[in-house]
Order: structure tokens, then sequence, then C-alpha cells
């Protein structure tokens, strides 16, 4: 943690984040290097919020129910400081409503950025705390906040986590649908059972998957990102799912996956020279369903949320 004299103003960066990775449902994801930007500023009294950026941002509030204020309201709440009034001005580049990890980076951005309005008392293990308390589960806040990939489980409260070193040399395409998914209704077509051979399946791989991460042996990373507890019930909440993982894959995809909640696909290729290829085949495979995606050409990042020091970024937990 960097300790350093109480700021006036704050400018914070977090990653996108890409969730559950096939079988790790609710238990692993991986930052993205795609950014939202979020300056908050002390100011003599009341709340100004100002956003731009993502063309779906016009439906985030600019009141006192806006999420980035909300976290903050916490971490003022326990250190014990009350900023006279706020203004905060936040970048969108994630898109909303695609699997990306865009409340969790509001979250983590909010959460920062008054900590470090406060003093930055707060740990980066309370911080993440508040995190997982305001998003319900700690697969997307977590590598939003601390970076690479990073394998996190609940027991009574309490959150268990890991971090391991992004895999630097995969390149990942990422087909964007242009129609939003709440996570809401994708969690609710949820069973609240399964059977427990698919329980098996997906321990199993989740847990070579991680495995995998940590020794980079991308051959077997590629066999054990399938599912069967969340993407055969959100088939079809996303149109030509299955056909777009096919083409994927038919043009030199290691593998691919739902993002999160949906319904943003992600695949994860090993040769750069099929990455056209890879995002080509996913654009059509998803036209021919009669959905119009953006294709984004990603990395994973080792960085999680970090803040502008002297024009330079700096890990800030």
């Amino acid at each position: 943690m960097i300790i350093m004299e109480r700021a006036a103003m704050v400018r914070v960066r977090v990653p996108a984040t890409t969730a559950n990775m096939g079988p790790g449902f609710d238990t692993i994801g991986m930052a993205l290097k795609l950014y939202n930007y979020l300056e908050m500023e002390e100011i003599s009294g009341g709340l100004q919020i100002e956003i731009t950026g993502e063309e779906d941002s016009g439906d985030i509030p600019r009141d006192e129910r806006n999420i980035v204020y909300q976290a903050a309201e916490r971490v003022f709440a326990k250190t014990g400081y009350r900023p006279a009034g706020l203004t905060i001005r936040q970048e969108i580049n994630i898109p909303a409503a695609r699997g990306m990890g865009s409340s969790a980076a509001a979250i983590v951005g909010g959460l920062i950025a008054a900590n470090w309005l406060s003093g930055n008392k707060l740990s980066a293990d309370e911080l993440l705390h508040m995190a997982v308390a305001m998003e319900g589960h700690p697969d997307n806040v977590a590598p939003a906040m601390l970076g690479g990939v990073v394998v996190s489980a609940l027991m009574d409260e309490k959150l268990f986590y890991r971090y391991i070193a992004p895999p630097e040399d995969l390149e990942l395409v990422v087909a964007v649908p242009e129609f939003q998914l709440s996570t809401r209704v994708a969690r609710d077509i949820l069973p609240l059972n399964v059977p427990v051979q698919d329980a098996v399946f997906n321990v199993s791989r989740a847990s070579l998957l991680v495995l995998a991460l940590v020794q980079k042996d991308y051959e077997l990373l590629g066999q054990m990102m399938d599912d069967k507890l969340h993407q055969p019930y959100r088939l079809n909440l996303v149109p030509g799912m299955q056909d777009v993982f096919a083409a994927a894959r038919d043009n030199g995809a290691l593998a691919v996956a739902l993002s999160g909640a949906g319904p943003t696909l992600i695949a994860f290729v090993k040769d750069k020279d099929k990455l056209r290829d890879v995002g080509d085949s996913m654009r059509q495979a998803f036209l021919q369903a009669g959905v119009t995606c953006s294709i984004k050409y990603l990395s994973a990042c080792p960085a999680g949320a970090e803040v502008e020091l002297e024009g330079e970024w700096v890990t800030c937990l």
C-alpha cells in the first residue's frame, strides 16, 4: 500500500474482467487491458457526476444512485472521513451489461478513489471484502482490483483468494454483441440444483484449468474450458452462441467461453496469425444468428486498479 498525505483529487483506472472462464463459475476471473477511468475530487459542497465514453453510459445515474458514489460512501462511513462535496468524472470504455465487469470496475474505482481521498487508510483486503459485499460474488471484483487471474472462494463471509500471473503470450478475441444482458436475468435462469455428474464435470475441469494457468500449459487450458453449470442454461439468452464457439475453434482458437453472465463471448488464441480469422469467424457466426457484434482484440492485464501519480500509473494497493 502507498502511504501518503490525503489528496483532494485522485484519478484511477480499472481494467475490464472476464469471469468464470468456462468451468470456474463465480470463482475464476481475469483482468483485461481495457479500462474505465475515474476522477474523484473533493469540492466545497454538493455532488456533481460527469460521464463520457461508452454510448450506453446514458443510462448511468448522475445522482446518489450512481454505483461509484455508493461505493465511495461506504469508504467514507468506514474511515470516518466526510468530504464537503464531490465531483465524480467517469470515462466509460467497458461495455455495460455485456459480461465484462462494468459494475465491478465502477465499484472498485469508487472504493479506491474514496480510500485515496480519505488518506489511504483501508487495506487491499478490506477494500476487496467491501467490493464483494456490493457485487455479491468475487470473480469480477477480485481481478479488477488485483489484476491477473484471481481464484477466489467465500467461506462464512470471509474471502480467500490467490493471484496467478496471467497468460501473457495468449491473445483474446472478444465478441461483444450490441444487445445488453442483465446479470440478474442470466442468474435467474440457472437451476437451484444440478446433477452430481455435472458438478464433477466442472470441478475436474476447473481444477485442471487453474493448473494449466499456473504452468502456462495452453494445450491443457484449451481442453479444460468446457462447462455444464451455467453456459448450457444461458444458450437461449445469446443467439448463435454454440455456432460462434464452433467457428472460433474451427479457425484456430484454443478455447471459447461466455464472458461472465454474457452476452460477450471470448476466445483464447495462441497463434497471433489466426487472430483476425477467429474474430471474423465469430462476427459472421453471430450475424447468421441475427446478432451484430463488435470485435475487440485484447490481452490479459497483470495489474489491477491503479492511480495516476505524476503522469505514471501506479499500483495503489
